[in-house]
């Protein structure tokens, strides 16, 4: 390597060292220069022109005194038709901007170059490589500080020229007047100018999109509100609603960036230019007075919460997640607070959920609450009655509303109810609004069911009189609450039942308490109980076919081992599993799991190494993870498989950050209370039930014994919860003379061969040489039909039981691909 001050001092600074071959260049430009001699018909003129761009530096300490030769040289080379690259053009760019910060002041000299350099490109990547000297970033970078002192003396100095190269032509069309303002940095951006380009750019809007393209703080001023309120008109109201529409369901795309000779895929979700207008449009709904408004900023705030591929603590944009949740507190009301519970109960990353928190807490605050009893008091009842039903007259049709489905139904003039909307109605606005209602029920049944069980976790407590009001009567949340177990007193428990003199609790033997209204009530818990009640419990719900909201009765329960007593400060009940990360993690984030972050990057810093960290009851779980396997799950060298290892238990106390636990913080599990170990390594269990290797042999390449010591092995207590349910279920089941439990199996016997399907991976063995079966579960009419004691979305026991009938009937199977197996 050779050192530029070989050549010429005054550029040091901007080159630094350069290699041999170009520093003899180097040197040859300069003696010719020099000479004023011109170079040879063989120079490189793309080197030739770096070098005259070089030319212009007058050291670190700037000016403007330039020597009148080097101008010369400099409009010389700009002139000429150079074959630069988008490379080129950004190093000479970045070289002028050091020169600005450098005190340098013709300005106009220092960018001749990069601007003809610039020009050779289309009006995108002139964007991307010298939009920002013309409208600054959104975040600038801490290397700008010194550039942004000046650059608004460079904007305006080169005004002109900029216009020139970043402003479309008129003959571009509405596209281009869109591009001119929103740029095209993303798909979304693209979708805006192409798709809805002749509306933006319409005499009528074209105003308020250059409105909302000035959204660059945090939050919007009274006076930004009361210009958008002046701008808006009947269509941008609608034009607004539709754009957002789209921003909820928007996804992140792979898009392919190029520089020079190299080129690479990205995983682009917004780009931080189309960001801005975005956040106008989200600022502009405050002062929309429309049904739909709340709802929809939910719907934002959910997707550009959740992070890449709707999974993850991070999210897919932080800003607009925070400016939706922001809108939505600033619009205030109790309409705001279901779809904040929402964001609440699936959004993981710590700043959105500070956000969330506080806003709840300043509504709970102005009305003298908890958030907990604020959350309680204001579940819409969405006009539904006593039975969970809303009935509206629509033409000659009767609509009902109803929490069980939940759903709309229509009944004819005949009296009979058919499946869909009659053609005569469609298109009616009382059944447009009915429809968004419609949505807002299925959202606001979601957060409940999510909240009852959070409160069965947390052990929360309430007065009879609470529960009767606000859980029992209430049409949306007493559909869930009615199906629990209610604890009145560690000898008495039991399931809600109405009478004539109000709400009773009735257990398993008829008997029956009236709670007093003052009486403290609270969610009965298995973990608190004999197994014998438990037994008692679960008879009880298949004999009534009470459907509860979620595992309470049938909940699994787990007590400390001898192992883990021995081992003092950690569980490795559930370590060395293999696990799918992305599905792992999207069930722990959902479960309230955050902080796990691994993959493929800076592992001298322990990027392959992380932990997921679960706070309760005042308590910190910690379950340790790290990479396995070389494939690379998505572009940002996200994990595709990950590896468990031992969880500990630290105390949380007010204030403190997940990040300071260490080694001697850990806590002997003996001093956990048992619900909160019991609730931490049930999650354990679920992630590992849901995203193990050992699930399918398809995915296990390198670790095929893993997959048959956990797809065969024992059964964890996830599953043995599931084998004393199928005991309870089979006798009332179609297929009961061809079925038989075992200690880790269902038996099934065809007419071709007899079937055992593992309880806890629902991987099938045949007999009689255990040859393996691929099955891929699909949807089986009988097993759909069967009744489970608790809501299961797509859980492994619809799935084992979908298996065992089609195996049980083996001779209708003709999917070739499993009787393929069968003929083996």
């Amino acid at each position: 390597m050779i050192g530029i001050d070989d050549t010429n001092r005054a550029y040091i600074h901007l080159t630094g060292y350069l290699d041999e071959e170009t520093g003899e260049r180097y040197r040859r430009f300069e003696a010719l220069f020099a000479q004023g001699l011109q170079p040879g018909p063989d120079v490189d003129w793309r080197e030739y022109g770096h070098w005259a761009q070089l030319k212009l530096s007058l050291g670190r300490d700037g000016g403007h005194d330039h020597d009148e030769r080097v101008l010369r040289l400099i409009r010389t080379v700009a002139e000429r038709d150079i074959d630069w690259t988008p490379g080129d053009a950004r190093l000479l760019v970045h070289r002028a901007q050091e020169m600005v910060n450098g005190g340098h002041t013709r300005y106009e000299e220092i960018f001749r170059i990069p601007f003809a350099a610039a020009r050779r490109f289309g009006f995108q990547e002139r964007r991307e490589i010298i939009g920002w000297l013309r409208v600054p970033p959104l975040r600038p970078p801490f290397r700008m500080a010194v550039w942004d002192a000046r650059a608004g003396q460079v904007r305006e100095a080169l005004s002109e020229q900029l216009d020139e190269l970043l402003v479309e032509p008129a003959e571009h069309g509405p596209t281009g007047v869109v591009r001119n303002i929103i740029w095209e940095g993303d798909p979304f951006a693209r979708l805006l100018a192409e798709e809805y380009g002749p509306r933006l750019a319409d005499p009528a809007v074209l105003p308020l999109l250059r409105h909302w393209n000035t959204a660059r703080s945090t939050r919007p001023s009274a006076k930004w509100l009361r210009t958008a309120k002046a701008l808006l008109t009947p269509g941008t109201v609608d034009l607004v609603r539709e754009i957002l529409t789209r921003l909820a369901a928007h996804r992140e795309r792979k898009i392919t960036r190029s520089s020079d000779d190299h080129e690479w895929r990205e995983t682009v979700f917004l780009h931080e230019r189309t960001i801005l207008p975005m956040r106008g449009v989200i600022w502009t709904c405050e002062v929309i007075e429309e049904r739909w408004v709340t709802s929809l900023l939910g719907d934002v705030a959910l997707n550009c919460g959740t992070g890449s591929n709707g999974m993850g603590s991070t999210c897919r944009s932080e800003r607009l997640t925070n400016t939706a949740v922001g809108a939505l507190a600033r619009r205030g009301g109790m309409a705001a607070i279901v779809p904040l519970a929402r964001v609440q109960a699936k959004v993981r990353a710590r700043s959105v959920l500070k956000n969330v928190a506080r806003t709840l807490d300043e509504v709970a605050a102005q009305a003298g609450l908890t958030r907990e009893q604020l959350m309680d008091r204001t579940v819409p009842a969405f006009g539904l009655g006593p039975d969970g039903v809303r009935e509206e007259r629509i033409g000659d049709y009767l609509v009902r509303l109803c929490a069980d489905g939940p759903a709309l139904r229509f009944v004819n003039p005949s009296g009979r109810t058919v499946k869909s909307a009659p053609q005569a109605i469609r298109k009616d606005p009382a059944l447009v609004e009915l429809r968004i209602t419609l949505k807002e029920l299925r959202q606001a049944l979601a957060a409940e069911r999510f909240r009852l069980e959070q409160a069965l976790i947390k052990e929360r407590g309430w007065s009879w009189q609470e529960v009767t009001e606000f859980f029992l009567d209430h049409p949306v949340t007493g559909r869930y609450a009615r199906a629990l177990v209610w604890q009145v007193s560690p000898d008495s428990a039991g399931l809600p039942v109405r009478t004539e003199a109000g709400w009773e609790l009735s257990d398993p033997q008829g008997h029956r308490v009236r709670p007093d209204p003052d009486t403290p009530v609270g969610l009965w818990h298995p973990i608190h109980a004999t197994a014998d009640e438990v037994r008692t419990w679960r008879d009880h719900l298949l004999e009534h076919m009470i459907r509860q909201p979620y595992k309470q009765v049938f909940r699994e329960v787990y007590l400390l081992t001898p192992a883990e007593e021995r081992a003092r400060t950690h569980s490795a009940r559930f370590s060395g599993h293999v696990l799918r990360y992305g599905q792992a993690k999207t069930l722990l984030n959902q479960r309230g799991w955050t902080g796990l972050s691994i993959g493929h990057w800076d592992y001298e810093c322990g990027g392959d190494q992380g932990e997921a960290v679960r706070e309760l009851s005042g308590w910190r779980a910690r379950w340790g993870m790290h990479v396995v396997g070389d494939p690379a799950a998505d572009g940002w060298d996200t994990a595709s498989f990950c590896a468990t290892e031992e969880i500990t238990f630290h105390r949380a106390g007010p204030g403190e950050l997940s990040g300071h636990d260490s080694a001697s913080d850990r806590v002997a599990l003996v001093e956990v209370p048992p619900l909160v170990l019991s609730e931490v390594l049930r999650d354990a269990d679920l992630a590992v039930g849901v995203a193990s290797l050992g699930l399918d042999q398809r995915a296990v390449a390198g670790h095929e014994d893993y997959w048959r010591s956990s797809g065969f092995g024992e059964l964890t207590e996830t599953a043995r919860t599931r084998r004393d349910a199928l005991a309870r279920l089979l006798p009332r089941l179609r297929i009961t003379d061809r079925a038989e439990l075992t200690d880790r199996f269902l038996r099934v016997r065809g007419d071709l061969r007899t079937y055992k399907i593992h309880l806890g991976s629902g991987n099938i063995l045949m007999e009689p040489n255990d040859a393996y079966l691929c099955v891929v579960p699909g949807h089986d009419r009988d097993a759909a039909s069967v009744f489970l004691p608790f809501e299961e979305e797509s859980g492994m026991l619809s799935v084992i039981l979908s298996k065992a009938f089609l195996l049980a009937a083996d001779t209708a199977i003709t999917d070739p691909s499993i009787t393929r197996q069968l003929g083996g």
